[in-house]
């Protein structure tokens, strides 16, 4: 009865990822600066999700009456040189820039933890071959690397690729750009770790490598993990709408932000604000989601979040 009543106990003790999530936000919801930018975050996503219920217009219709018209109450952020209300193809859009940059996020912080795992625990050679090969990636700028990989898979699948084609590139940019950094963070942290003597211990029993890097190292990485994702996130963001922006990236006429500035740029002195508001939503997003990453540092720094 005793041993069932601990056991039950110590499930009590162990938060759920629910509740450390919950937690988390609970925290962030602390620092005003933190709150806010949490709040425009969720409400990206809530864009993102919900957008194509909220805007009143799809994103390629033309409305021949009311080509140039400045924001007013029936079009918020007014309407293109084409007609096309500008509002709706930012709330679109967001799905888009959204979906590419937090795709690209996820599978980089993931495949970055894995290698970094690997690499900072098992070190010698293989720690050695693969930061080389790291170093080399990151010797260039993100957005000459982006450029670089772009022209490469250009030249593999030709000119005429599709729109997902195109999405998909970018999200490959992203992956190949940010797995690396990732990597970087997470080998320094079990460099760190793994000489204590909790990982001497489960080594001496006999526990299996993945047990020991998932189990017992990956709870220590994961606090700088966490803000390095958010970091990476807003930095992803940027990279899409910049190579939206460049031509290189989804094209016409989907409502990519990075695209709308570039379009908008071009009819400036008729139609500013077609390039001012998804300028501005770009660098609110982003300002946004560094915001969080500070609040999240803090979180994990402070003490008060069981990991």
């Amino acid at each position: 009865m005793t041993s069932t009543t601990q056991v039950i106990d110590k499930k009590d003790a162990t938060p759920g990822w629910g509740s450390r999530l919950l937690a988390v936000l609970r925290e962030l919801y602390r620092s005003p600066a933190s709150a806010a930018g949490t709040t425009v975050v969720l409400l990206f996503l809530f864009l993102a999700i919900f957008g194509p219920l909220i805007a009143p217009y799809d994103f390629n219709e033309q409305i021949y009456a009311d080509v140039r018209q400045p924001p007013s109450t029936t079009h918020w952020f007014g309407t293109d040189h084409l007609g096309r209300d500008v509002f709706s193809r930012i709330v679109l859009g967001a799905s888009s820039i959204l979906s590419i940059a937090g795709g690209g996020t996820l599978v980089a912080v993931f495949l970055g933890t894995v290698i970094g795992l690997i690499s900072g625990y098992r070190g010698g050679w293989i720690d050695e071959i693969i930061m080389r090969f790291f170093d080399s990636l990151l010797a260039l700028p993100a957005l000459l690397l982006a450029l670089l990989l772009l022209g490469t898979l250009r030249s593999a699948f030709g000119e005429n690729v599709s729109a997902i084609g195109r999405g998909l590139g970018v999200l490959i940019i992203l992956i190949v750009v940010y797995t690396p950094i990732v990597a970087r963070v997470v080998r320094s942290v079990v460099l760190s770790v793994k000489t204590k003597g909790f990982i001497e211990a489960a080594q001496t029993q006999g526990e299996s490598q993945a047990r020991i890097l998932f189990r017992e190292i990956l709870p220590s990485v994961l606090p700088a993990l966490a803000v390095e994702a958010a970091l990476r996130f807003s930095y992803a963001i940027f990279l899409t709408a910049s190579l939206g922006f460049l031509g290189i990236g989804v094209q016409p006429p989907n409502p990519d932000w990075g695209l709308m500035v570039f379009e908008g740029r071009e009819k400036y002195s008729q139609v500013p604000w077609a390039m001012f508001f998804p300028a501005i939503t770009i660098s609110l997003l982003v300002v946004a989601v560094n915001l969080m990453a500070d609040g999240v540092k803090r979180v994990f720094q402070s003490g008060d979040l069981d990991v």
